[in-house]
Parts: C-alpha cells; sequence; structure tokens
C-alpha cells in the first residue's frame, strides 16, 4: 500500500441490529479507534448506523446513537453488521437491501456475531467461506445448507469479512490494521487492550472437550466430539466403541464414573441441547428440528425435550 493510500482515512461503518452484544460491537469498533489515537491522526472514521435514525438498545439495555442507514456510498470503505440475540428477529429486509446495495458499490462487507448470518440471509456469502458465533452455527447450517460455514474466529474471504463474537473482532481488528499499518503498529493497538495473545484466524472458537466436560480421558473425548459432530445421525455404542478402540462395557464404564451418566443419556442431551438451540433460533418446524437432532419423529423428541428441560418443545419456542 502506498504511502498517499495509507494515509487517507477509511471510513468504517456499522450497521447494530437491535439486541445486538455490547462487547462484541465495542471489540469490532474500539480498534480503529485506538489506532487513531497511537498514530496521533485519523486513520479511521466510524459510522454507525441503525434502520432509521435515532438510537439503537443493546443486549445489556445500553443505547447507541444511530444515523439511517446509507443509501450511497460516499467514503465508505468497510461495513459491519453486527446481530446478538435470537436469528429469528434477524428478518431485517431494509437492512439486508443496504447490504446488497453497498456490496455493488463496491464496499468491504463484514459481519459480527450474528451479523454473517444476515450477511447469508442478503445473498452475500454464496461460495464463500465465512464464519460466526458458534451459539448461530446451528441454525445457519439449516437454513442456508449450501453455507460453507467454518469454525475458525475471523474470516477473510474476498471483500467478505466475518468474525465469531466476544474478542473474535478484537483479532480481526488486529489482522486489519496490520495489513493496512503494519504488524508492529497493529501489535501496540493490541497491547493497549492488554490483548497479549492474539489468536489466529483459524483458531477455535470454544474452549476444549477437555476445558468443556473437565476430563482427560483421550478415548472419552474422542467419542464426545464424535457425538457432538453426528447429533443428526447418532451412531451406536457398538461402532463408538470402536472409534475409540475399546470395549462397549469399558465405554459404558467411562461414562458412569467420569461424568456420571450413561452413554445413551449423555447423547440425547447434546442432541436435545442442539434442538433448544434451533427451537429458539431457527424457524424450522418441531418435526424438522426433530429430524435434525436425530429423533425418530416429533413425539419421540417431544417427550424426550419435556423430560430433559421440564416444557415442551411447542412452549420453549
Amino acid at each position: 500500500m502506498d504511502a498517499e493510500t495509507r494515509d487517507r482515512p477509511q471510513e468504517i461503518g456499522f450497521i447494530l441490529v437491535p439486541g445486538f452484544a455490547l462487547m462484541s460491537f465495542a471489540s469490532g469498533c474500539e480498534p480503529f479507534r485506538a489506532a487513531n489515537d497511537l498514530a496521533g491522526r485519523t486513520l479511521y472514521r466510524l459510522r454507525y448506523f441503525g434502520e432509521a435514525e435515532g438510537r439503537v438498545v443493546a443486549s445489556s439495555g445500553a443505547e447507541v446513537p444511530t444515523e439511517a442507514l446509507p443509501r450511497l456510498r460516499g467514503q465508505l470503505h468497510t461495513l459491519f453488521v453486527c446481530a446478538g440475540g435470537e436469528p429469528t428477529g434477524w428478518d431485517r429486509p431494509e437492512i439486508h437491501a443496504t447490504l446488497r446495495r453497498m456490496a455493488r458499490l463496491g464496499v468491504r462487507i463484514g459481519g459480527i456475531s450474528g451479523g454473517p448470518y444476515l450477511m447469508a440471509a442478503a445473498g452475500l456469502l454464496a461460495d464463500r467461506a465465512f464464519t460466526l458465533h458458534w451459539e448461530y452455527a446451528g441454525a445457519t447450517v439449516e437454513t442456508f445448507p449450501e453455507a460453507r460455514l467454518s469454525r475458525a474466529r475471523y474470516v477473510a474471504d474476498g471483500d467478505r469479512l466475518t468474525c465469531g463474537g466476544g474478542v473474535a473482532p478484537l483479532e480481526m481488528g488486529h489482522a486489519l490494521i496490520a495489513e493496512r499499518m503494519g504488524e508492529a503498529f497493529a501489535r501496540r493497538v493490541s497491547d493497549w487492550f492488554l490483548h497479549t495473545a492474539i489468536g489466529a484466524a483459524d483458531d477455535p472458537q470454544r474452549a476444549s472437550p477437555v476445558e468443556r466436560y473437565g476430563i482427560h480421558h483421550r478415548a472419552l473425548l474422542a467419542v464426545l466430539e464424535m457425538m457432538e459432530r453426528t447429533v443428526e445421525a447418532p451412531l451406536g455404542r457398538l461402532a463408538m466403541a470402536r472409534l475409540a478402540a475399546i470395549s462397549p462395557r469399558h465405554l459404558d464404564r467411562l461414562f458412569r464414573e467420569k461424568l456420571g451418566l450413561s452413554f445413551s443419556a449423555q447423547y440425547r442431551a447434546i442432541r436435545l441441547a442442539h434442538g433448544r438451540r434451533l427451537l429458539r433460533q431457527s424457524p424450522l418446524r418441531i418435526g424438522e428440528i426433530a429430524t435434525a437432532c436425530g429423533f425418530s419423529s416429533a413425539g419421540h423428541f417431544s417427550r424426550s425435550y419435556r423430560s430433559q428441560f421440564g416444557c415442551s418443545p411447542s412452549a420453549e419456542r
């Protein structure tokens, strides 16, 4: 990048969807603000948009003043959409239209946390690799079955930028600032936030199974990871035992001793947790969710769901 281009301010916009996560938004915009302070000049101009001029309320209740959605490109270089809450509240035709229009005008489009879901709904992620917050992965795959969804922390595919929530936008911001200003300057920005361990783009979003389940037995961890990957088509106990290279009886004993549950009870709990996310986040019918969670019928799913969570799937929704 030549010196003239590097010194010219870049305009970065953020479209805020009501219920957005304040931390994800702050992680997305604060690196650019800090870069201005450290450089002693305006490297980035930040703009905040809502569906109308006024204020958009975050999930915490905090309000961010916004201008109306942009109709002309103006000086916009990059436009992020930031969303949180549940995907059932992300049917936002005006935002979808704005994203499409800005993309046609040559603006780089990005999504933060649930924002990539809106990008997919706008048709901007066809044949593009992307990511979003892990909590929305199930609903995204069910809604957009052809999606090239990654579980990375952030993904840059041409003029599309996507990332998970939490600190992932901070890490993506580090990469974008390094791309423009060099790694040494980007490191100064990250140090500003005490962010000394910068994750790589393809680092996982979630803690390892060791940390999530609190166990260290290699064979049992292999089975648990396979359970999480096969909620739609559950594998049998014998197949899982072969996978772990142990006997079925040993597998049963490990589940009882390490987790306090039987093999089938643990598998069912994982599948039902996936079903709960789909009920809250997707427009799928209960019968479709039952199939997506490996249950033979909606009735079987409903009985198991009530037993696990104390309410029916329809009441949950």
